[in-house]
């Protein structure tokens, strides 16, 4: 098959797309066309891809992530601890990573989401120990490498220890050096257009751990060069407080202050928004993206979707860091959002459909990137087959409920920008035993010191 010959993705088992039933068409990147029922495609010689095994979703877009954090997952030190004590855990630890550490971090985070139906991933890098001045690039390889679309964010920190943050001085950077090298990387890989398969975003990572010069620095920054924004923002009470003790007024009262509340920022969590904030969010179009694993793991509370939806907010998910969730699947966060809002708002607010929506058309809206999370004419040709074969799904009714119900967690084959980037479970030309066998050995060397 040709790379440049269209693909017809023939009659789904299901599909989330209306119009569709006889499956969809591909070429040069993009759904060309959607083949209704009874219908043949009119685009002429599409080599067929018989789908009716599968059943077809938009690829899933996760908003938010710390790729190094698998080198780090259910660490006993910062087990059963809540945000800041965590933090306070991992920080030493994570002050060890090497490029090669992270290489394989990110190697390893990447496969494991692409593996679970994710097309485009975000990470939010923020530790830049000495040695790793080149973090993003480093990232921005491994995207290559595997296929996958990416949004990467240069995150910092400036607040450390020595200025009452919580991260260690070996880990932070100072101002200057942080939004030179934030230019250099927008200039360095930041693609335009509806076709980029990778853009930087600029991250410092929350309140707490950088100054109000540079978040005032950085929004700055990001209008220049036209990129988004993207920090942490009222993940705990704690932060809440911190804020009313250092800034004398809630996190999003300083947010705005700093000249971020707007369109191009997104924020992670969202918890602890009052129904007044919500509004402000809403009318500023500043989305959110809810991480539920991650919530409840570290017990910091649950992010109120629904109201920040019916305020205008657009609700993304990320499946947040791997010493948190301490996964990078989004399947699984998807069922996990589901059952968590579920739980929340009662079954008339909250179905599956919606869950699903969450991971697409809103991760989409996140990023700023309309032409993803959607199975329609002129939109990306990213999609995540998932077949039913596994004894999780014997007996399921309704093939596109199952993928939620009953906790689909790897997807079949996974398309990127129309071309197949997960072929019958596996990454192609990826090694899994030895990147399993290298990644391991090198969290025990951190681990360990």
């Amino acid at each position: 098959m040709s790379e440049s010959q269209p693909i017809w993705i023939r009659d789904p088992l299901a599909i989330l797309a209306d119009g569709a039933a006889h499956g969809v068409v591909t070429s040069g990147g993009r759904i060309i066309e959607l083949v209704g029922a009874g219908c043949e495609p009119a685009t002429p010689n599409a080599a067929v891809f018989d789908a009716r095994a599968h059943v077809v979703i938009p690829g899933l877009i996760n908003t938010h992530h710390h790729f190094y954090q698998t080198l780090t997952r259910a660490l006993p030190a910062a087990m059963d601890r809540e945000l800041f004590p965590w933090l306070q855990a991992l920080y030493p630890v994570w002050a060890k990573l090497t490029p090669e550490a992270l290489d394989l971090g990110v190697t390893v985070a990447m496969a494991e989401l692409m593996l679970s139906g994710c097309t485009t991933t975000t990470d939010h890098h923020y530790v830049f120990p000495s040695g790793l001045e080149d973090a993003v690039d480093i990232e921005v390889a491994a995207a290559r490498r595997l296929g996958l679309r990416v949004s990467l964010t240069r995150g910092s920190m400036n607040r450390s220890q020595r200025d009452g943050g919580l991260p260690p001085d070996s880990v932070v950077q100072d101002e200057d050096t942080i939004l030179a090298d934030s230019a250099r990387v927008v200039a360095k890989h930041h693609q335009r257009g509806p076709d980029a398969m990778v853009q930087i975003a600029l991250a410092p990572c929350s309140p707490f751990s950088v100054t109000t010069s540079l978040m005032r620095a950085t929004a700055e920054l990001a209008e220049k060069l036209d990129v988004r924004l993207h920090t942490h923002l009222a993940e705990t009470e704690d932060e809440n407080a911190f804020c009313q003790e250092i800034y004398a007024c809630r996190p999003l009262d300083y947010l705005e202050q700093c000249g971020w509340l707007g369109s191009r920022t997104w924020l992670a969590h969202g918890i602890f928004f009052n129904k007044e904030e919500m509004t402000r969010l809403g009318k500023a179009k500043t989305s959110i993206t809810h991480c539920a694993c991650s919530n409840q793991i570290l017990a910091s509370g649950c992010c109120p979707v629904c109201e920040m939806e019916e305020a205008g907010v657009a609700i993304g998910l990320g499946v947040d860091g791997s010493a948190s969730n301490d996964g990078s699947n989004l399947m699984q966060e998807v069922r996990a959002a589901f059952l968590l809002q579920r739980a929340r708002y009662g079954v008339g607010k909250v179905s599956h459909k919606d869950a699903l929506s969450w991971a697409t058309k809103g991760s989409a809206a996140c990023i700023g990137r309309p032409e993803l999370g959607e199975i329609a004419v002129g939109k990306a040709a990213d999609l995540a087959l998932f077949k039913l074969d596994e004894l999780r799904f014997s007996g399921a009714g309704d093939p596109l409920a199952a993928l939620v119900l009953c906790g689909a967690h790897r997807a079949d084959r996974v398309m990127v920008a129309g071309k197949w980037a997960v072929v019958d479970g596996v990454v192609p030309g990826l090694d899994l035993a030895d990147l399993i066998r290298r990644h391991s050995a090198a969290a025990r060397r951190m681990q360990i010191g």
